[in-house]
This record gives structure tokens, sequence and C-alpha cells, in this order.
């Protein structure tokens, strides 16, 4: 009988959910993804195994190749056969570069199982410690694959027994991660992933051959083959001994999980609504049969169609020409084409059940985030997709033309519904467009060059620094009048305590608001230093900020409560200083007094005086900014430390740690990012082009007294407002 074609294979695997594995590669930039994703596409028969490592099959963007360095990331399916039976294979790639982690904690909500890549040489690095962090976040399940094996044999001419002493402590880094990363119930479940049962993989992507132990076992393959025909530089007959799309597609099959089981333990940390209610036992069971319900996870911007949504099915099927309900834009739309993935290629089909990752067309206000479901249902919407870090670096941009102004606004709103780690806001004294992303190569790639492509000619700004606003001291009773004089609020402005600053740094403090009782919130606030009544008390979580209700039995506050928590909203998004965003403080509304005609106290009068109170109390309680700053590690030889060490001490930087790493120096910083501008080239410079830095973490600090009012002012000038420090009015 004749073998069916791939198109075919995933059309009938799609429907067995058993059989289905949705993974991601994730890794440092430059240690192998995409290159892996290419052997295994090659493997699957969809490209010739000649072009593996070279094809770049995932690399979509013309930038991508002429930066060579995944950007966008992408999707690709394939059938593997493991034990005579097939699986259905749903890959995606992902970036390494830290200001695309955007993409990588997008797609890993997409999926339930991880290949962790990490190179044989250079070992974990700051971006592997910070894409398992996403997954695991997500309950993503890792394996590990150790990549550019041939260079400890050929560069380093390590022997056999150093090889295995360099696999082992590789290992047992990754390992410690998995163990600080991952919840305690899961590390039981899972176990650590460890050589001997083949969660643990070597190879080279390049040369396209990897090994396992229960490969070795199973085939007689042995480690001293691989050196011989390595040293040998026998291309070929690695290949064929030792082929990579087998081994490490072995190992997704048997050790990552399907969504059957994944869902039970995924659904409830991604979905807050009733896992009780049939939605929610057809999600948690993966049920083709139940109510249709998705997360699309992805916007890919298409010639054709407008945008394709990428979307992964938690419960029923999604089909061409369904209505389907869009929880965020509160809207009714209709699908006007499904489609699987055959490589990166679209192939329509009548309908994609769940447990599969979708490609869909005809949503044209959806976004990245958004959940859907069946048109007659409304269920809670899922998790936001939060990245680990914000944006600090903004651009602010015009169209050199005024006719080309809809042109750009209409590219910023696409912008948006792709990438919302990139922010954007209209300056409204200046009239321009601030562009927020993770860093300048984020804004440069995703937003400047892409006007370029699209014939918007624009002028901007040099990047600039995001700030934050706090207080250093309580104030208490500060008082809020109405312009009527109708209505009065009192006011405590206090910073958060350390703890609960804690907390909301490790995200163990979401952004929320109480609409019902929250035990585990009110539970979690009391062990932060709150009192009960005042943990009790929250009404709102807004940006690392914290409202709360301290009043008792007020006539008519609850019918202004929710123009009060827009108030003080407004003043966290623009703090009294400069109008840079608010941080840890905590506000509570302890008095109020309310005209007895809702006419007289609406918009026009709660707001005013709830942000007048809060601005006063924030001045007058030793008001600062908050600077960010990136903890970076820096690489370098030896004898290049000083040069080093002269650039991050020249731009304020403060130098952590110092270790010397397989006869390199590692340095580990801390520096502000406004002074971070340029530091790559400035580094090369210093080093005579031999180091490079990676970012660790980015954290805000507060700004020394000396240069805080230098700073405040020129914002202020920036943003077109009075060029002097804003004092108390009362």
């Amino acid at each position: 009988m004749a073998k069916m074609d791939m198109t075919e294979r995933i059309k009938q695997v799609m429907y067995q959910s058993e059989m289905i594995r949705n993974i991601a590669i994730i890794a440092h930039i430059h240690h192998g993804k995409t290159t892996l994703t290419d052997n295994l596409v090659a493997g699957a028969g969809m490209i010739a195994s000649d072009l593996a490592g070279e094809a770049m099959f995932t690399w979509i963007d013309e930038q991508e190749r002429q930066r060579e360095l995944t950007i966008y990331g992408a999707n690709v399916s394939m059938v593997h056969t493991y034990d005579e039976k097939d699986y259905l294979i749903n890959l995606m790639d992902t970036p390494g570069h830290v200001d695309f982690g955007g993409d990588v904690t997008r797609a890993v909500r997409s999926v339930d199982g991880a290949i962790v890549v990490v190179d044989a040489v250079e070992g974990t690095m700051p971006q592997t410690e910070i894409v398992l962090r996403q997954a695991l976040k997500e309950r993503v399940k890792p394996v590990i694959f150790i990549n550019k094996t041939d260079r400890l044999i050929n560069e380093l001419k390590l022997t056999p027994e150093q090889m295995l002493e360099r696999f082992e402590k590789i290992l047992a880094n990754v390992n410690v991660l998995i163990q600080k990363y991952a919840e305690e119930e899961f590390l039981k479940k899972w176990g650590l992933p460890n050589v001997k049962d083949g969660s643990v993989a070597f190879g080279s992507a390049y040369h396209n051959w990897a090994i396992s132990i229960p490969f070795m076992q199973k085939t007689g393959v042995t480690f001293k083959d691989i050196i011989e025909l390595t040293q040998a530089g026998d291309k070929d007959g690695l290949k064929k001994k030792a082929p990579m799309y087998k081994v490490i597609l072995d190992m997704v099959v048997k050790h990552l999980p399907n969504p059957v089981d994944s869902q039970k333990y995924r659904v409830p940390k991604i979905w807050q609504g009733d896992l009780e209610s049939q939605i929610g036992k057809d999600m948690l069971n993966c049920n083709i049969n139940g109510k249709a319900v998705a997360m699309i996870t992805k916007m890919f911007p298409d010639p054709h169609t407008g945008f394709v949504a990428c979307a992964r099915i938690l419960s029923g099927k999604l089909m061409k020409g369904q209505e389907v309900y869009l929880i965020g834009q509160h809207r009714t739309q209709r699908i006007q084409l499904v489609s699987i993935y055959k490589g990166i290629q679209r192939i329509p089909v009548d309908e994609v059940v769940a447990g599969n990752i979708a490609g869909i067309v005809g949503l044209q206000d959806a976004y990245s985030g958004e959940t859907i479901c069946d048109a007659n249902e409304r269920i809670e919407p899922f998790e936001e997709i939060k990245h680990l870090f914000e944006p600090v670096v903004t651009k602010a941009i015009e169209p050199e033309s005024t006719k080309d102004l809809s042109k750009l606004i209409d590219f910023l709103r696409q912008l948006n519904r792709e990438d919302p780690t990139i922010q954007i806001k209209i300056n409204q004294e200046t009239g321009e467009y601030l562009v927020s992303g993770l860093g300048e190569l984020h804004i440069d790639a995703k937003v400047e060059r892409k006007l370029r492509e699209n014939n918007i000619p624009i002028k901007s700004t040099p990047p600039i620094v995001v700030y934050r606003e706090s207080c250093g001291a309580g104030v208490a009773d500060v008082e809020g009048k109405s312009p009527n004089k109708h209505n009065r609020f009192l006011f405590i402005i206090s910073p958060l305590n350390e703890a609960t600053i804690e907390a909301i740094r490790n995200r163990e403090l979401a952004d929320s608001e109480m609409k019902r009782k929250d035990t585990e919130l009110v539970k979690k606030l009391e062990d932060l230093g709150f009192e009960k009544n005042e943990a009790r008390s929250v009404k709102l979580i807004y940006n690392k900020n914290i409202f709360i209700d301290g009043t008792k039995g007020i006539q008519y506050l609850n019918e202004a409560m929710e123009l009060i928590k827009e108030g003080f909203k407004s003043m966290m998004d623009e703090g009294p200083l400069s109008k840079e965003p608010c941080m840890f403080l905590k506000v509570v509304i302890t008095d109020a007094t309310l005209h007895e005609d809702a006419v007289h106290r609406g918009p026009a009068q709660v707001l005013p005086a709830v942000r007048f109170a809060i601005k006063e109390g924030i001045l007058k309680g030793d008001p600062f900014l908050l600077e960010p700053k990136q903890i970076i590690r820096v690489d370098i030889p030896k004898e290049q430390m000083g040069g080093a060490i002269r650039e991050v001490q020249n731009r304020r930087g403060q130098i952590l740690d110092m270790v010397e790493e397989r006869g390199a120096s590692v340095i580990t910083a801390k520096v502000p990012v406004a002074e971070m501008f340029g530091f790559d080239s400035a580094l090369k410079s210093a080093t005579g082009g031999q180091g490079f830095y990676s970012l660790i973490d980015v954290m805000f600090e507060r700004m020394p007294r000396d240069l805080q009012d230098k700073a405040v002012l020129q914002i202020r000038k920036r943003k077109g407002m009075v060029e002097e420090i804003p004092k108390p009015e009362s």
C-alpha cells in the first residue's frame, strides 16, 4: 500500500489527541534553534537534507537573514513515526535575542513541552535562564539538547572524559534552573531531565547528527564512533549513523506530554473560570466534541488575507464559516478559513480540533492574547500573556509628511495587535507617537525598518528612557475637593513595604481588580505585612500600585467607586513629577462626602478631586524617580578585562561579580538603561572586538538625588511641560 503524503498524514493524526505533541524550541541567542528546526523539517522530507542548517526554513522575514537571527519565529508541523505509530509534531521556532523575548512568552502559552538547546561551548547563558523561566511559568515541560558538540572535538580537542565532565556541568546548571523555577508538584511529577532515560541528547545541528543513550543502546552506535567520524570530517557518515531528526523527535514523543495529559494541569494555570462547568471540563479533557474555546497567541500579517491568527484550540473545533465570539473585543466574527501547518505552509482544511495549533483567517479585530469561544457562549478570558520584562526604551516618531499620518496610524495599530510588548501612546502636548520596546533592536527591527519597507518616511528622536515615579514617605489626610465644592475625598498615600515590592518584582502579585472575595490574595497580602481588614479591602492592583477602600458606610460611595478607581489609574499612569508612570504606591481612601444628587458627583467633579488629592500626597511624601537598570553579563578574554570594567564604570555601572570560566572572564554588572545606548559597539572598541554582553534582568532603582532634578526638568521639557520642579499646592 502506497504511503500517504505528508498533508494527508497530518490531517489524519490531527484527530488523535494522544498522538499530538505541541512543542517550542527555546534557547539563548545563536545556540542553534533554527538550525535544529531545519534538521527536523528535513527529516520529515519537507526540504532536502543537504540544505538542513543552511536553508533556515523558519526565517520568514528578509531581515532575519540579513541579521542572522530569529525575530518573529514560525510554526512548523510534521509527522514523525515512533514504534510504528504516527505522531503529529506542532513545533514553534522562537527568537533567542532578549529584545524579542515577547515572542517566546507567547509561544510557550501555545505549547506543552520545550526543547531547551544549550551550546556545548558556551554552556548555560542568561537567556537560557530567561526562556526556561518563561516556559516553566506556563507549566511547559522541558527536555535538553546539548548542541555544537562537534566543536568540543574539533576546536577544543577535549578527551571523551573532559567532554563528559562538560556535559555533566551543563546538565547540572540547567537542572538548577529547573529546580529554581518549576513548581514543586511538577518537579516531582516530571523529574529532572537526565542522560539515562533519553530526556537529554547531544549532537551538532549544523552537521545533522545527534545521539542519546536509548538511541546508542538500540542501534549499537558508540560515542567513539561519533568522535572518529567527526575527526575524519565524514558528515554524510555521521548523518546516516546518527540522524538528528530521529533522535530528537523520539525524545519529544517519549518525554513530552500530549494535549490530553497537559491540559489537565495547564488549564487551571491559565484560566480562572469555573473548572466544574461544562466548558471547564471540556478544556481539562481536551474534548474535541465540546464547545469551541481557543486562545490566539500570535497574529501574522499576510499580504493576501490581512492577518492570520495562530491559535491553540483547547476544546471543541474551529470550522470554516463558523461564528466565534472575541472576549476581549466583545464582538462576534466569522471564520473565513482554518488551516493546519505543513512546514510553514498553511494547508486549508474544513475543521481543526482541540489539542492542535491552527491558522485562522477572518478574525480581523483579534490580537495576540485574545480568547475566542463559541458565538453563543460567554466565558472567562484566559490569563493575560505577560512578558517578564517591561518596555524600557522609547522613541518618539512622527511622519515626515502629514499625508502619511493615516498610514502611520494604521501601521501602529497593526503592530500593536502583532506584538503587545511594543506599547504605543500619543503625546498630547507634541502630537508625537511614543513607541516603547524591550530594547533598541526591538524598535529598529519591528518598527523603523518596517516603516521604511512600507514607504512611510518618519522623523524619530534618539532613544528615550521611561522612568517611574514613587514617594519615600507616607502622608495622611490628603484632601481633594471637587470643582463644585460639593464632594470631598480623604486619602493616605504611602510607599509599599519592601516585602510587597519584592513580591511584585517576583511576579507573585499581578495586576487585578477585586470583583469578588479572593481569599488566596488576602492571605498573600497578610503574609506580606498588610493588616487583615486592609488586605480584605484591596480594590485594585494596577501597574504595581495598590488601591484600598478604607471607608465604612459612606453614603453613595459605591456609586462613585468606579470613578474613584479611574482617577487612581490616571494618576498612576502619569505621576506628578514628570508624567511618568507611578510604581510601588499604596493609596487608601479613608473618608468621603458626596452630593446626594448624582448629577453633582459625575466624572467632571470626582476625577479632578481624586487626582488632586493623590498628586498632593505624592508631592508631600518625598517624591523621587526610579530609573530602569539592566543587570548584564559581559564575556571577555582575561587580558581585555580592564577595558570592559572601565566601560561599565564610565556609565554609572556597578560591578556585582567577576569570575573566570574556561579561560575567559565573566563580569556581572548593573548599569542604568539611560547609559546603555551604544554600549555594544563601545564594548567591542574597548576590548579589541572580543567582548560581548547579554541581559540577565531589568529592575527599577531610586535615582541618585543629585541627578534627579536635572532628569525631571529634561523630561518635562521633552513633554512640553513647564520647566520647573513641581511643589505641593497646599
